[in-house]
This record gives structure tokens, C-alpha cells and sequence, in this order.
């Protein structure tokens, strides 16, 4: 691809007052080879007259013409076919051979190694729609579509509307998909290949499921329980909304080496594949399923029906859609614990978030071009601002909450909006004067920290010295008695707030999560919690260890005194061990930073946990998983490679397998070759990316520089396998063997940058970051490193891997071995 440019807004807002589109016409042929295919546009247009220019990234522009007289293909640069335009209106037809892609964005081409066959989807979010079609690539120029696509005649073609077959010969056949209604460029979507599809029907809307042939039988065990939920969301979104689904057919397609967790494209939404489990999963994991089809169904109304006028409100749909989506799963499906899971996966993330140097507003946060709104979809965005939408509809009430919801939906159907508009409705709707709110919760960045004060008899309030703000807290405050845990109401209402408690009693602030705070366990109830966590309940358990969790960060909890807490009950009850969950934490953050001999401890304390776990699999399942990843037996590890001595009710599929060989390979107890064998014996997508993930953690120079040929290019995989090696390249206890690659890393973030784009960009600038060397001198690297000339989204995430960095030296400074 050629250079481009990502568009600012004060361009995008010169553009929008200069056009509006009446009708695109896109023709994709994927009938040619495996690199590139051939696209065709014709966009209709009225305009007021003047200079502007469409959005076009081809690998080659063959032709370009503007109410039938030809453009200068050469004037195309940097993505920009410049245009000028007399008043009226316009015809542009661009005739372009485009690249397909292998990063997530785009027309995303993926072979499936089980197969052989390649499957395609489009994402065209941001900047990324412009190397399928020729467009105008802002969010508030909206129109309709109408795609025709040539595909091999045994593929599935699925699209933003209905895909109806109008021709075939010579071994393909042609779809038509729309005219849609009006949409933003970056909902558009086509999703084509041999997927296999599940349909069904509720309430007058068509639905439907696909997945590559290889997860046929995935698909086909767990479409019932899909189509469940989405029914029941469906429903409640109904009944919230007032407003009915106005997109046609509701497609669900699950794709591969998806960047996301899904795309809430309008009509057919795009799902990260390994959501269908290709094994046993366990309520956590499937809990997060849950609110996360209902997260993509709140976008259909809003994001989708009502879309942003530009990037620095997305954070509106996604505030928006994570409160209502877990609100749903709630609610109305059985997922009723579905806030527990929510305290697990997303509040810790977007309270460290918060806390970074590069911490931002929930709203107005300065996106001066896309690329730059693309880094503040973080945990601030999501996390930070569905609690403060949470808050806000339990101090207006249901009534006006979605009374001014409704209204939004009412006065910009198919059109778009700003936060300001949403709050004028919401003042129409009786919420009364919100500026306060807005001000203090949503416009100033960084969480307070409340802690308790036992000899002052207070709850103290420290805003963050940056931000300060007056925020008043409403919460629980669970404390332990000789009946029990109890919950009151409690309200911070400035930096010192009365409270009083016995000095032995334990407290926990916050005990809901109900407002957005960092609330670290003081002493007295961190010497308590060891013979008290079997008295917790779920969200009482949730809310401690993210407390913990918290206070570790900022230093002021000692890590033996949290290898205390996981030899006694370790976060077994956390069923799912994805990136932000507490097991991965407990290995990579605190392990490291505790005192020696707390490996043994806690491996023996999660053995225990399998025991206690009795008759429940996925508890068992869940504990079992994490003494793989601590085991250090030989024997052992390698009975399990084999399916022989796994406990009861377990199952020793591809996965398991898989996470005993990552393993291994850690310990040094398998070479390349078994890894290789072990690849082609089942050489399926989930398992490429294990492969990777094990040769890379090898305590060998070979494992190793397979990893860092991924991280410069020499490689050029999709971005699962890339975060897979950064993680196994930087493995604790193998800092002698790494100790060569933390000056290369600082020293190659020019090549790291020019070779990756997009997305991939700084999730490879984190993913290969080395976090292991927890050292000054390292640090001293790192900092020095933030003065490289790099893009601003790879020195944004460099910039927070240092801040992480930093804060593991400071507990290590603090909290000696």
C-alpha cells in the first residue's frame, strides 16, 4: 500500500459542508488471486462547489472519472484523489485493484491451515475503508449502499443487508447486498467465503450465524444458545428503547484473526472466532459472550441508528453500549451474574488505564484525526464511561434515562450527533441540570482514591493531583461482623468524610463497584482477608481482588502479603485467564515482585483449589488451567501432554494440550521439533498461534529469535501470533537469555513502526516491550526511548509499557525480596 494520511477533523468538517452523498455503488470481484482483488465505486453526490478529495488506497488505480471525464490517476496522493467540484450534483466512478490484508482492517484474508481455504471480512473502522472502496471516509457524510459482489460459486457471501444471488457462471455467482439504509463508511462490511451459516427467526427479524467449516461443529453445538440471547437481548432492547431494530436481517458472523472483540457493523456484525469455543468453556467465559452480543446489539440503536458526528464522541457508543450490554446479559438472559464478570475483565483495565500518564477525558478528548481517536478506545472509554453512564441512570432513573434516550433516537434517526445533543435530550427528559456531573465525571481524567483513615475515623478522598475535581461518592461499604459481612450506604462528600469502625473490624470501600474510585484495602484489612476470602461473595470477592490488585500497582500493598492471599484461595472463581483477567496478572505481575518460594505456594495452593472445586467443572477446569501454567514437574507435565493423571470431569482437548506445551516449552522441557509435531498433528488457527507462543518461550537463542523475527518483519504474520511471541519472548526467570534483545527493542522502534500500520502498530510496540527486566536500568532505557521520533499512537502505548515498567520498579524499591 502507499503512504496515506489520516484525515483530521478540520478537514472532515470543511468536507461535510461542502457534500452530501446520495448513493454508493460498489462492485468487489474476489474471483483473482490471494493478494489483491478488483473494486469498482460509484458514488452519487450533491455539491455546494469547491476543492475537496475521496478517499482511495489501492495498490493500483486504474482509472478515476468524475461525471464521466477522466481524473489523473496520478494525482492520487497519500490516499487523496483530489477533486473539483461546480454546485449540483456529481458521479464519481474509481476502478482500482486493492490489497487484501492480513492485519484486521480492511478486506482481511485469512487461510484457515486446517482447510486450506481462505476467508474474508471486511473492517472498515477508522481509516481502513478506503482500501476496499473509494470513499468519503468520515462518519457523518452517511448513505446508502448497494454492494455487488462476484465470489467462488460454493462461498457465503453475507453483507450489511440481505445477500440475494442475480447471476453465476464460469465457477462464481454474484450477490447483491442493499440498498442499505444510510450508513458511516466504517460500518461497512462484507464477509465472504466457504463459512458454514445456522439461521433462525424472532419477532419478524431473520437471523443468522457463520463460521469457517472448521468450527462447523462448534457453531452447530452452541447456535442455540446464541440465538437464545440474542432473542432475549433483542427483547429488552425492545422494551428499553421504545424503538424498534431497523437494519433488516441480524447477521453474526464469526471471523477469523479478528483485531477486536467484535464490530457492530449494521445488519451483520463481525465476532472474534475463538468466542465460538472450540472446547469446554466455562460461565465467565461465556457470561463475557453474553454481554458482549448484547454490547454489539445496544450499537445497532446507538452508534449505528444514531452515529457519532465525529471520532472524539465514539467513546459514546462504547460507553454506552458496554453499560447497556452488560445490563442486558443481566437482565434478561442467564447470565444474572453478569456485573461480577464485569468487575473481573474491564474495571481494572480502565482504572490503570485512568491512572496513566496518558489518561484522557471520557468525553472531548482532543481527536484531532482518527488515528489519534483510535488510542482512546481504552479502558477509559469502555470501563470508565459505562460506570459513569451506570451512575447517571440511578440518579435520574430509568424513567428519564431512557425518556431522553428515546428522544435522542427520535430527533437523529440515520443521521448523526454529539454528547451535547444526547444531553439536551436527557435535560428535555427531566434530568435536570447536568453540567456538574458532566464536568466532574466525564471531562476531567483520573480516578480519586478513597481510603480509610482508622485512627482519624474518616474516609479520605485524593483526587488525582493533575485533575483535581470535587466529586461526591455514593457506594457500599461492606464490613465484617460476628454475623457476617454487612453492606451500608455511604457517601464521600468531600476530601474527608466521618466514618467510624471498630479497629479490628475489615472494611471494603466500594463493595458494588458502584461508583469510580481506587479503593485499596488498608492493613487492618489486609492481614484479615486470608481467613476471610471463603466468606466473600462473588461480587464481594471481585471487588477485593481488584482493590488489591490496585493497591499493588500503586505500591502500597507489599506483594508477600498478596502471595499470602493466593496460597490460602487463589482467583479460581475468575473462570476466564484472557489478558486483563486476575490469573494472567497473578503470573506475570506478582510472581515476579513476590518474595521466593512463592511459586511453590501458590501451585500448591491452586491444587488445592482443584480438590475444593469437588463436583463443579468449571471451577475445576478453571483452577486445573492454572496449575499448568505454574506446574514445574516433568513428570507431571508431561503425563498431562498425554492426557494421562488430568482430574476428573476434565477434558484433555486441543487447548489444554496446547497450555501444557506453552509450558514446557518454558521449562525447557520440549524442543522445537516436538512443538513443530505437535502443530501438524492438528494444525487448526488456535493452535498456529500456540505454536508460536511456545517456540517463543523456548530458553533457547532459537526460540528467541523466532519471536523477534516477528516483531521486525522478517515475519509477517496476523496480530494474534504477533502479541503471541511478544509474550513468549519476555518469559520470567529468562532475563539472562533476553538480556540482548532490551537495547534491540529500544534501538528497532523505527523498523518496528515502519513495518507495522494500523491497528497492529502499537499492540506490537506493547505486545514485545521487555516488562521482564524490572531494573533502573532498563527503565532509564525506556524513558530514554519516549524521545524517538515515533507515530503517536505507537509512543502512546511505549509511553504506558514505561508508566508499567515504573511501577513495578517502585514496588520493588518498596518492597524488597
Amino acid at each position: 500500500m502507499t503512504r496515506w494520511r489520516s484525515l483530521t477533523r478540520d478537514e472532515a468538517t470543511a468536507r461535510r459542508s461542502l457534500l452530501a452523498i446520495q448513493h454508493y455503488d460498489v462492485r468487489l470481484d474476489l474471483t483473482g488471486d490471494d493478494t489483491v482483488f478488483r473494486s469498482v465505486t460509484t458514488i452519487r453526490f450533491d455539491s455546494r462547489g469547491g476543492e475537496t478529495f475521496a478517499d482511495v488506497r489501492p495498490v493500483a488505480l486504474h482509472r478515476a472519472t468524475l461525471d464521466g471525464a477522466d481524473l489523473d490517476p496520478g494525482s492520487l496522493v497519500e490516499g487523496r484523489l483530489p477533486l473539483h467540484l461546480s454546485p449540483g450534483a456529481h458521479e464519481l466512478v474509481v476502478e482500482a485493484t486493492m490489497p487484501y490484508r492480513n492485519d484486521g482492517e480492511g478486506l482481511h484474508r485469512s487461510v484457515d491451515p486446517v482447510d486450506g481455504r481462505a476467508y474474508l471480512y471486511g473492517m472498515c473502522f477508522m481509516d481502513a475503508a478506503a482500501t476496499i472502496f473509494a470513499c468519503f471516509d468520515q462518519p457523518d457524510l452517511k448513505a446508502p449502499y448497494t454492494l455487488h459482489v462476484t465470489a467462488p460459486d460454493d462461498w457465503l457471501v453475507v453483507g450489511n443487508a440481505r445477500a440475494e444471488e442475480v447471476g453465476a457462471g464460469d465457477g462464481a455467482r454474484e450477490w447483491r447486498i442493499g440498498p442499505t439504509p444510510p450508513l458511516s463508511t466504517y460500518f461497512v462490511t462484507v464477509v465472504a467465503g466457504p463459512y458454514v451459516r445456522a439461521d433462525a427467526e424472532h419477532d419478524g427479524i431473520r437471523l443468522s450465524l457463520s463460521a469457517r467449516a472448521s468450527l462447523a461443529g462448534p457453531l452447530e453445538a452452541q447456535a442455540e444458545e446464541l440465538f437464545t440471547v440474542t432473542r432475549q437481548s433483542f427483547d429488552e432492547l425492545h422494551r428499553l428503547f421504545g424503538v424498534r431494530y431497523a437494519f433488516g436481517d441480524y447477521h453474526q458472523a464469526f471471523v477469523p484473526e479478528f483485531n477486536a472483540g467484535a464490530m457492530e457493523n449494521p445488519g451483520c456484525v463481525t465476532i472474534r472466532d475463538p468466542f465460538l469455543f472450540d472446547g469446554p468453556s466455562t460461565r465467565a467465559e461465556r457470561s463475557y459472550r453474553a454481554a458482549l452480543i448484547a454490547h454489539e446489539m445496544a450499537h445497532q440503536w446507538f452508534g449505528n441508528l444514531v452515529t457519532p458526528q465525529w471520532w472524539d464522541d465514539l467513546w459514546l457508543n462504547e460507553s454506552f453500549a458496554e453499560y447497556v450490554g452488560y445490563r442486558v446479559a443481566a437482565d434478561a438472559t442467564e447470565y444474572d451474574d453478569a456485573w461480577v464478570d464485569q468487575s473481573y475483565s474491564r474495571r481494572v483495565w480502565g482504572l490503570t488505564a485512568d491512572q496513566r500518564p496518558t489518561t484522557h477525558p471520557v468525553a472531548g478528548n482532543g481527536a484531532v484525526d482518527a488515528l489519534a481517536a483510535l488510542q482512546d478506545f481504552d479502558g477509559i472509554s469502555y470501563a470508565r464511561g459505562s460506570n459513569v453512564l451506570r451512575q447517571l441512570a440511578v440518579r435520574v432513573g430509568d424513567d428519564v434515562f431512557f425518556g431522553g434516550v428515546r428522544d435522542h433516537f427520535d430527533r437523529h434517526r440515520f443521521g448523526n450527533a454529539t454528547m451535547h445533543d444526547l444531553f439536551e435530550s436527557w435535560t428535555r427528559a427531566g434530568a435536570g441540570d447536568l453540567d456538574g456531573f458532566v464536568r466532574d465525571w466525564l471531562l476531567t481524567p483520573g480516578p480519586d482514591v478513597l481510603t480509610l483513615d482508622r485512627a482519624a475515623g474518616v474516609v479520605v478522598r485524593t483526587p488525582p493531583a493533575a485533575y483535581p475535581a470535587e466529586r461526591h461518592h455514593r457506594l457500599l461499604v461492606a464490613t465484617r461482623g460476628p454475623e457476617g459481612w454487612r453492606r451500608e450506604p455511604f457517601e464521600v462528600t468531600g476530601g474527608t468524610t466521618p466514618y467510624s469502625v471498630a479497629p479490628e473490624v475489615p472494611v471494603l470501600l466500594d463493595a458494588d463497584e458502584t461508583t469510580w474510585a481506587v479503593t485499596p484495602p488498608d492493613p487492618v484489612t489486609m492481614a484479615a482477608l486470608p481467613r476471610l476470602l471463603h466468606t466473600l461473595d462473588p461480587q464481594l470477592r471481585a471487588t477485593m481482588w481488584n482493590s488489591v490488585r490496585l493497591g499493588l500497582a500503586d505500591a502500597l500493598i507489599d506483594p508477600a502479603a498478596v502471595a499470602d492471599l493466593l496460597a490460602v484461595a487463589p482467583p479460581v472463581e475468575d473462570t476466564a485467564d484472557s489478558a486483563r483477567h486476575l490469573m494472567p496478572w497473578v503470573l506475570g505481575t506478582v510472581l515476579p515482585l513476590a518474595p521466593d518460594g512463592t511459586l511453590d505456594r501458590v501451585h500448591a495452593g491452586l491444587r488445592a483449589a482443584v480438590e475444593r472445586a469437588g463436583s463443579d467443572p468449571e471451577l475445576r477446569l478453571s483452577a486445573f488451567r492454572a496449575v499448568v501454567a505454574t506446574a514445574t514437574d516433568a513428570e507431571a507435565l508431561a503425563r498431562w501432554t498425554e492426557g494421562a493423571g488430568v482430574p476428573d470431569g476434565i477434558e484433555a482437548d486441543a487447548d489444554l494440550t496446547w497450555r501444557v506445551l506453552v509450558r514446557r516449552a518454558e521449562l525447557g522441557q520440549v524442543s522445537r521439533a516436538d512443538l513443530d509435531a505437535a502443530l501438524a498433528a492438528g494444525p487448526t488457527g488456535h493452535a498456529q498461534v500456540e505454536h508460536t507462543r511456545a517456540v517463543a518461550s523456548l530458553p533457547t537463542q532459537e526460540g528467541k529469535e523466532f519471536a523477534w523475527a516477528r516483531l521486525v518483519g522478517e515475519e509477517s504474520v496476523p496480530l494474534y501470533e504477533i502479541q503471541a511471541a511478544g509474550h513468549g519472548l519476555w518469559r520470567p526467570g529468562q532475563q539472562h537469555l533476553t538480556q540482548q534483545y532490551v537495547g534491540s527493542y529500544f534501538e528497532s522502534l523505527p523498523t518496528v513502526v515502519a513495518h507495522h500500520q494500523g491497528w497492529v502498530q502499537p499492540d506490537a510496540v506493547e505486545a514485545f516491550f521487555p516488562i521482564t527486566h524490572v531494573d533502573e536500568t532498563t527503565l532509564s532505557q525506556a524513558r530514554s526511548a519516549l524521545e524517538l521520533d515515533l507515530p503517536a499512537a505507537a509512543l502512546r502505548r511505549l509511553r504506558d509499557c514505561v508508566d508499567e515498567l515504573a511501577r513495578r520498579c517502585a514496588v520493588r524499591a518498596a518492597f524488597p525480596r
